[in-house]
């Protein structure tokens, strides 16, 4: 059973309503709200690009937007039709003139209005100041950016200052997916709502962690962002950043925006500097049918790496002497994400060496197949004396919550609803944003000090071999394909 709480109406201006996020995810997550109640009747939205579409053309765009990625949702004609009707287009140039003045009438003054900003951060200053300069920005306004939020601290500063010219920091919603998620919001409640877990989640019981994002896609389509960026500020940056301080954080004295945002910024704080004894970086190379990253990125002098792993420790009395190990890459051997809690053995085993309890493990799947397993040590059934093996205790929100569960899963619809009501719980704030590229600057300064290149590794692996080495003391990686 769910709860619906429909928002507000509102007036949305999507910038860069052509592009390929709108497209994917941000026009599908919204008809999704509007089928289940969330988004009401009363909302509009306006797409803004550069292109010269009429409203009907671009009503067009989004129905096959959302038949793609919501084929079944989008069978619901008259909830289509409902939709697609509050679907306006205006063109515009966002560096230039044209288009600004239709567009500066366009929103309601009794409503609340919100500006998604789907475009390159290149533009951000000349947005915000017409946005600013026509009066479109109220004290109730709402403006979402999409990442990267800079390519480095300085970067990013300026950032936070174009945005600070027009917004205050409350008005700022800076977006990442990953939080929407079902498990990773799943975390806080498994931690903070159960008093089975919060006493044992600290160095004394626990071994140590391993966040894992691997994809199984190259970086096809996104080459030239890609091989400027890398893995690390792809993705440990922003994603495993957020995953890593939900995991560590102290409970905060309420589950409210600033309390929450308060304790991620003390465990980036806390990190301690990684050295490039504790970084393992690798580059897919070609197999069979498989282009190398080389081919991919079309720069065959590239050293970006597509893979990265770090042993990571937080200078803190919860988790002195428990070590993180992160790691993401592209071409590896499947899709998934996961947050593996590995307990230490009990203190003492009366079953002998030869029947060892196993580690206990607490892994958390944020994709596919969202859920939570715990792995514990039992005996093996039938005679014969005390075997001990291993069985999961399996919550798979499918086959728990039901099969409507999956729909509710999708992350932006989520987090553009938690725009419009005003909620930033689970959006960055300024100084998160700039904390995390001081650690990750200095990250990458290590291993550009050390002049050692991305090792390179076969596509459909786990990655590099080498990642192995920053398991110590008879730690061992989790099989990337493993239940």
């Amino acid at each position: 059973m769910y709860q619906i709480i429909p928002v507000q109406p509102f007036d949305l201006v999507l910038f860069g309503a052509t592009g390929d996020l709108a497209r994917r995810e941000i026009l599908p997550a919204l008809f999704g709200g509007f089928c289940v109640g969330q988004v009401p009747d009363g909302f509009r939205l306006a797409g803004v690009s550069r292109s010269r579409l009429t409203d009907e053309e671009f009503r067009t765009l989004a129905r096959s937007a959302i038949v793609d990625a919501r084929s079944a949702a989008a069978q619901d004609h008259d909830a289509m039709r409902r939709f697609l009707s509050r679907l306006e287009f205006i063109s515009a140039d966002v560096t230039g003139g044209s288009g600004w003045e239709q567009l500066a009438e366009w929103p309601r003054r009794d409503t609340i209005n919100a500006y998604y900003l789907s475009v390159g951060p290149v533009v951000f200053d000349s947005i915000f100041a017409r946005l600013g300069n026509l009066g479109m920005v109220r004290p109730d306004t709402r403006v979402v950016v999409e990442k990267p939020f800079g390519e480095n601290l300085a970067s990013a500063r300026r950032l936070n200052r174009v945005l600070a010219r027009t917004f205050k920091e409350a008005q700022i919603y800076r977006i990442d997916h990953y939080l929407g998620k079902e498990t990773v919001q799943n975390l806080m409640a498994l931690r903070f709502a159960n008093a089975l877990f919060e006493p044992v989640w600290n160095a004394r019981h626990i071994d140590h962690i391993q966040i894992t994002v691997a994809e199984s896609v190259g970086i096809k389509g996104r080459q030239g962002y890609y091989d400027t960026a890398g893995a690390m500020r792809d993705m440990v940056q922003n994603h495993l950043m957020q995953l890593l301080c939900l995991v560590a954080m102290e409970p905060p004295s309420a589950f409210e925006p600033d309390n929450v945002r308060d304790e991620k910024l003390k465990v980036i704080r806390a990190l301690e500097p990684v050295s490039s004894n504790d970084i393992v970086r690798g580059q897919y190379s070609a197999v069979k049918h498989v282009e190398s990253y080389l081919s991919d990125a079309g720069n065959v002098l590239s050293t970006t790496e597509s893979y990265i792993a770090l042993r990571c420790r937080i200078a803190n009395w919860r988790w002195a002497g428990t070590p993180f190990y992160v790691r993401t890459g592209k071409r590896l051997n499947t899709r998934k994400s996961e947050i593996a809690v590995v307990f230490k053995n009990p203190p003492h085993s009366i079953f002998g060496e030869e029947e060892a309890p196993r580690n206990n493990v607490l892994a958390i799947r944020l994709q596919p197949d969202e859920g939570i397993k715990m792995h514990v040590t039992i005996k093996e059934p039938g005679p014969g004396g005390m075997r001990l093996t291993e069985a999961p205790l399996d919550m798979s929100f499918a086959g728990a919550l039901g099969p409507d569960i999956g729909r509710l899963m999708n992350a932006y619809e989520r987090l553009i609803m938690d725009v419009i009501r005003g909620n930033q719980t689970l959006f960055m704030r300024n100084d998160e944003v700039e904390a995390a590229w001081e650690w990750t600057d200095a990250v990458i300064a290590s291993w550009q000090a050390a002049g050692v290149g991305p090792e390179i590794y076969l596509p459909g692996s786990e990655g590099p071999s080498s990642a192995d080495r920053l398991m110590d003391h008879g730690r061992r990686w989790r099989g990337i394909a493993d239940g």
